[in-house]
């Protein structure tokens, strides 16, 4: 079955190297790995980052396919996500999101979420963070130290732009009514990631929407917002097992 995973911000997709080549020594084909516009993928002329043209966009990579997909999102790639799957479950077969939390009723945007979504003072922290090292962000966001090089090499204007356009757009109560959009959607069966220490999130939250969501639970105790590198090994296996019990 063929199997899609959209990351999030301020990220490419280099986000998913550790996690894929772990998935690769179970035999699985490597995944179709979508870039949202901007995030390591050009804007098109007219595309304004907001959450709704997100999902379209995501529901035009996906019908591209012959079949419904297996779709992996983590960040803002888990909103998009839970955008199409609220809309267009007919495009998969399963999926598996993190950031549950962020569409839980009671979910509240972490403060430099909250920062962006304010005219002024979200320009003027997109401006230090484009100016930002790897080693900047390691002290300031808990990006892996491998990893943070990657994400300041490709943090540019347009990177900038699109983060200020979609947390804008994306101001409560956008996340809980997408929340309950999905809730009333046809059950697709999903897998919800459960990194408990990622501090952009509200972790505690998660358990609820999954019970919510009739979604399995893969809990990756004390991992952090960036899993996929902190537990690659354990979040690979337990997505092979998830897909094989799919039939």
């Amino acid at each position: 079955m063929p199997t899609a995973f959209v990351h999030g911000n301020p990220e490419t997709s280099l986000v998913w190297g550790p996690l894929v080549r772990e998935l690769v020594t179970y035999g699985t084909a490597e995944p179709v790995l979508l870039s949202p516009p901007g995030f390591g993928a050009h804007v098109p002329p007219g595309f304004g980052s907001t959450v709704e043209e997100y999902r379209a966009w995501l529901v035009d990579e996906l019908e591209r396919f012959d079949e419904p997909v297996d779709l992996v999102g983590h960040d803002w790639g888990a909103g998009h996500l839970y955008a199409v799957a609220a809309t267009r479950p007919d495009l998969l077969r399963s999926w598996i999101a993190d950031c549950a939390g962020i569409i839980h009723p009671d979910y509240e945007w972490h403060p430099a979420a909250q920062t962006w979504q304010t005219p002024g003072e979200g320009e003027a922290l997109i401006a230090q963070m484009v100016a930002m090292t790897g080693e900047d962000f390691v002290a300031s966001d808990d990006i892996p130290a491998d990893l943070a090089p990657q994400i300041a090499a490709q943090f540019d204007e347009d990177m900038g732009r699109s983060i200020l356009a979609v947390y804008r757009s994306a101001a409560q109560p956008y996340m809980r009514e997408l929340g309950d959009r999905l809730g009333a959607a046809p059950r697709t069966p999903s897998l919800m990631v459960h990194a408990t220490a990622d501090r952009y999130t509200m972790p505690d939250l998660a358990p609820a929407v999954a019970e919510r969501m009739g979604s399995e639970v893969l809990e990756l105790a004390d991992a952090g917002h960036w899993w996929m590198w902190e537990r690659p090994a354990q979040a690979a296996a337990a997505f092979v097992d998830f897909w094989s019990r799919l039939g």
